[in-house]
């Protein structure tokens, strides 16, 4: 048989993805070593795509005298209900200060002071303190237009934009990476780019539910693939959801766009469609509880039928002053003025929405992960958040460990010099299966689509039990089996969107799968994952977490321990503790 045509490139460095984690590693691979070829490619345009620009909050980190790293590890510890890799949630809060500089001092980013010139930190939930930095409610974009001009800046740095990532291509040796598969949107083409080392950081978004927040591009394509190599993946129930997504109607993709935590945090009241505040009868921290808390209270609320008129509930920031809260929320008091809502002075409707995948494949400090060669950074990896990421963790995690990554890989060139000749077969199989939806007759995918968004929401969602999980597990097997049925119209692949759409849903499905059963093996509730007929949180010092991993199409679901290698349950890191390791 004649094997598909591919385009075939070489490079030394490959950064799958043009976030903060990606753009980081960029910066800090061409410094590290300028003789080296870095190559980005990225699904969208860069500096344009992907859910970094669209962080609205800020960055965490700990830099005020009255704060502490040792602190704001614990408030990550706690808030992760204690599942986290503590080797990896110390890196992500003791780097935080660090690259927060960095951003400043060599990125030329502006984030908002106090009177004395210090760094602003507000107020975000389930932090004991104010340390999230930002700049105003658009932080994210702050952050990566300067990076954005920073990579243009570098010559050595390549861009391959509008090239989506098809799957990881291990050596012949089946244990190493020899590079990547890509998707050239704007040809159709599909080229091959051997690497000798490739930075998985694609972003999670898991846009599988019917309330999200992540960019239309997310479709956690960066998992599928690692599932499909047979690398491990850790955590991979835990979906968190943002408690406050707009909800604008169900005719416009506003809906699920999220309003950031600072405006809780600021003292803004949640109310029922009576406009009575409920929070008090959930949480003794009232609307300043963790994210997962406030979400299940909202979901609570929507449940029993005390909901608005487009079925969520209220968020009031009038009380604040309308002068304060257009201010200091400019980007959200416009976003709602133009879905019809008045954030300063009236009530926006707002829903749960599916935001940030705490799980992802499994990896290390220096980011990375069991295969040689194959790093890992951003909501593609796994292990600092636990059960649950606080607000402000997230694109300090990003620019934290894509830094990390950038500073790893030369260095790992470096004693590992060479590309390794790539499995001929799996890249030939991989470019087939790519191809598949041109051998079948074109269907309806967008309604395979809102299935899914329902199905998951509906049985994966904000609160689980076991009849959902199997009920939902018996949907997706339906529906990827639908998908596999379902084509789309040869009309060439130059931009060919609706080919895009069907390998976004493959990708969804996938990891929607591996969502629902590693759900059901975790019978009790820890942070983002609720189990209804399983309540409580079991005990902390016996934790485990979950390990998914896939060989010859079989799915495996098991559980490891978690190692309390800094602190355990009942205690707190101390500065001395810290010292003596």
């Amino acid at each position: 048989m004649q094997r598909i045509a591919l385009e075939r490139l070489k490079t030394d460095i490959l950064i799958l993805g043009s976030g903060g984690a990606g753009l980081f590693a960029a910066l800090h691979a061409h410094r590290s070593d300028p003789e080296l070829d870095v190559i980005i490619a990225t699904k969208g345009l860069l500096g344009k795509c992907g859910c970094t620009r669209m962080v609205q909050g800020g960055y965490n980190v700990a830099l005020n005298p009255g704060d502490s790293v040792e602190r704001h590890f614990m408030d990550t510890i706690e808030g992760g209900k204690w599942l986290s890799h503590q080797e990896l949630a110390w890196t992500l809060v003791a780097k935080a200060a660090e690259r927060v500089q960095e951003l400043e001092n060599e990125i030329g980013c502006f984030f908002d002071r106090n009177p004395d010139g210090t760094l602003h930190g507000k107020a975000f939930a389930g932090q004991s303190f104010d340390r999230t930095v930002h700049k105003g409610d658009l932080t994210g974009i702050e952050i990566i237009n300067r990076l954005m001009e920073q990579v243009w800046a570098r010559p050595g740095v390549r861009r391959l934009e509008e090239h989506r990532a098809l799957a990881l291509i291990p050596a012949r040796d089946g244990a190493s990476i020899s590079g990547v598969l890509l998707a050239d949107i704007r040809s159709g083409e599909l080229r091959f780019i051997a690497a000798q080392a490739v930075l998985l950081a694609t972003g999670g978004g898991p846009t599988m539910y019917r309330y999200h927040t992540p960019s239309g591009d997310k479709s956690m394509d960066g998992l599928a693939m690692a599932l499909r190599a047979g690398l491990p993946l850790r955590d991979m129930e835990m979906v968190q959801f943002h408690p406050t997504g707009l909800l604008a109607g169900p005719h416009t993709r506003m809906t699920g766009t999220v309003l950031e935590e600072g405006l809780r945090g600021a003292g803004g009241h949640l109310l029922d469609g009576a406009k009575r505040r409920f929070m008090a009868d959930y949480d003794e921290k009232l609307e300043r509880a963790t994210r997962d808390v406030v979400s299940r209270a909202i979901y609570a609320e929507m449940k029993a039928g005390r909901t608005t008129p487009n079925g969520g509930v209220y968020i009031s920031m009038g009380h604040l002053g309308p002068e304060r809260v257009a201010k200091e929320f400019k980007g959200m008091v416009e976003r709602c003025a133009d879905c019809g809502f008045d954030l300063a002075g009236g009530l926006v409707e707002i829903v749960p929405t599916a935001h940030y995948f705490m799980g992802g494949v499994v990896c290390q400090p220096d980011t990375s992960t069991e295969w040689p060669g194959l790093f890992v950074a951003g909501e593609d990896a796994s292990g600092m958040h636990g059960a649950n990421r606080l607000g402000g963790n997230g694109v300090a995690n990003s620019t934290v460990f894509g830094g990390i990554a950038g500073d790893t890989m030369p260095k790992w060139i470096a004693s590992h010099a060479g590309h390794r000749a790539p499995n001929e077969d799996v890249l030939e199989a991989e470019a087939e299966r790519a191809l598949h939806p041109f051998t079948e007759k074109p269907g309806d995918l967008n309604r395979l689509r809102e299935r899914l968004l329902h199905l998951m929401w509906d049985d994966v969602g904000v609160i689980r039990d076991a009849a959902g999980l199997d009920r939902a597990r018996r949907s997706l097997g339906e529906l990827e089996a639908e998908l596999l049925a379902t084509g789309v119209a040869d009309t060439g692949r130059v931009f060919n969107l609706t080919w895009h759409d069907w390998l976004n849903l493959r990708s969804l499905m996938e990891t929607s799968r591996v969502i629902a059963l590693a759900a059901k093996r975790r019978e009790n509730s820890r942070g983002a994952h609720f189990r209804s007929d399983f309540p409580e949180p079991g005990d902390f010092a016996t934790s485990r977490f979950t390990v998914a991993r896939q060989k010859s199409g079989v799915l495996d679901i098991g559980d490891e321990p978690v190692l309390f290698t800094l602190v355990k349950p009942g205690e707190t890191l101390l500065k001395e503790k810290i010292a003596a390791e």
